[in-house]
């Protein structure tokens, strides 16, 4: 029996080998079908996308919809509402026509209209179109009214013209006004004072009233400040030639007549004047004006002297600070824009104030950013009637000003321009009102004269 198992069991083995193989063999015909099939439908897709383009060819005007589904979907996307429209059309509106801002005061605002120009001039820098007309100086000297291009020429002239009436004040005038070095100005005073003072001494001392022109000191030191010359011309010192040991040729002199003790007591006193000179400076002319109440009060536009900045410079900041704004915003530190807006500031040589009076009228004038705060009250209470009484000022954002406090309106951050509202100190008005007194106009009448609107 076991003799007979032993073949059957071998039959049974090459059965099961050769139906394993047949069932692989299968099974790779049928990767290779689905393999066939798949490469067959990759090509007939490719087929049907249409001619090849190249890269560099225009497809736009010939570009479709990739997706017919995805046209569907957005055909099937409900149509805005009559609001939505609206609210569009507004904001395009405001895009293509936008008006131009206002400068307001407050420390945000002020530093938003640095960043982004918003206090700029009208178009085609129209006087008509500015709060103010422009920046005006009065001369100290002859009481002229001058723009700031002519300040300058217009002071020189003045002081030359001077030297027919008082030759000692216009040289003095000379050499503190013409010469913007302030440390050369000093030696020069300081070596002319020596000469007088050594005169003054040695009066009789011929080598004491002799300056030689080609002197390394007289030249270096005082030939070289404008006015000194003459300041010495008018003393009594005259040019003479005269001749110099060991040179055949002569040289200038500079040479005082022996004086008397009279005259040298009063050349004492006009080297004092030297030594005490000031610069002869044009005043800012506040050009204070009187306004009605306005809803424009805190409307400002500023003509370009306002600004430190050319009119070209202005345009690009503008544009940089526009498109830095949103991005700066969200990235500074309080201190970083603390910091920026002390730098914004020191763009405006000068700020327009006006000043909200109780019965609603508007006081104007303009100041020097870098002013401080009692020169602000000294303006309000010289244009009152009755500026004797005690008032208070208060800054955009209910901020008390206070006079005692030698601020500047930039560090204030009223600049560059500013609306500030007037109050009457309320214990004194009870006690003027209980006692029946009370002033029927805030302003004086020069002001009211003249009185205007504001468009």
């Amino acid at each position: 029996t076991f003799a007979h198992e032993v073949p059957i069991t071998a039959t049974r083995g090459r059965h099961l080998r050769l139906l394993a193989g047949s069932t692989f063999l299968f099974c790779y015909v049928l990767v290779l079908l689905d393999k066939f099939f798949e490469d067959l439908k990759k090509d007939v897709k490719f087929k049907s996308a249409g001619p090849g383009k190249k890269l560099t060819e225009d497809t736009s005007s010939n570009s479709k919809p990739a997706r017919s589904d995805c046209n569907s979907r957005q055909n099937r996307r409900p149509p805005p509402s009559e609001g939505a429209q609206m609210a569009g059309a507004a904001a395009l509106a405001r895009i293509e026509h936008q008006q131009r801002p206002k400068v307001h005061t407050s420390q945000d605002a002020i530093r938003i209209q640095g960043e982004t120009g918003s206090c700029t001039s009208p178009p085609e820098d129209d006087p008509a179109c500015f709060s103010v007309s422009g920046v005006y100086f009065t001369c100290p000297l002859t009481g002229a009214t001058l723009s700031k291009s002519e300040r300058e020429v217009h002071i020189k002239e003045a002081i030359l013209m001077r030297f027919e009436e008082d030759p000692v004040e216009a040289s003095v005038m000379m050499v503190h006004t013409f010469n913007k070095d302030k440390e050369k100005v000093k030696a020069a005073v300081e070596i002319i004072s020596k000469y007088v003072e050594n005169i003054c001494k040695n009066p009789t001392e011929e080598k004491y009233r002799k300056v030689r022109v080609s002197n390394k000191v007289f030249q270096e030191k005082v030939r070289c400040v404008e006015g000194s010359r003459e300041f010495l011309q008018a003393l009594g010192f005259i040019s003479i030639m005269l001749p110099v040991d060991g040179q055949e040729e002569e040289e200038e002199f500079l040479v005082l007549p022996e004086a008397s003790p009279d005259a040298l007591e009063l050349m004492k006193e006009q080297r004092d004047r030297l030594q005490r000179g000031e610069p002869v400076r044009a005043k800012l002319d506040r050009q204070p004006r009187a306004f009605r109440p306005s809803p424009h009060a805190q409307q400002f536009e500023l003509p370009p002297e306002f600004y430190n900045l050319t009119a070209e410079e202005l345009r690009k900041e503008q544009q940089q600070r526009s498109e830095l704004l949103e991005k700066n915003a969200m990235l500074r530190t309080k201190a970083m824009r603390e910091k920026e807006e002390q730098r914004e500031r020191k763009k405006y040589n000068y700020t327009l104030i006006r000043v909200r009076l109780p019965d609603g009228n508007l006081l104007q004038g303009t100041f020097y950013a870098w002013d401080r705060l009692p020169v602000l009250f000294e303006f309000v209470r010289e244009s009152l009637v009755d500026g004797w009484q005690p008032f208070e000022l208060i800054a955009p954002g209910g901020q008390k000003l206070q006079e005692s406090e030698e601020v500047s309106f930039a560090e204030s951050n009223l600049v560059p321009a500013a609306l500030i509202t007037f109050a009457w100190d309320a214990a004194v008005q009870a006690d003027i009102a209980a006692a029946g007194g009370q002033s029927q106009s805030l302003l004086k009448p020069q002001l009211l004269e003249t009185i205007g609107t504001l468009s």
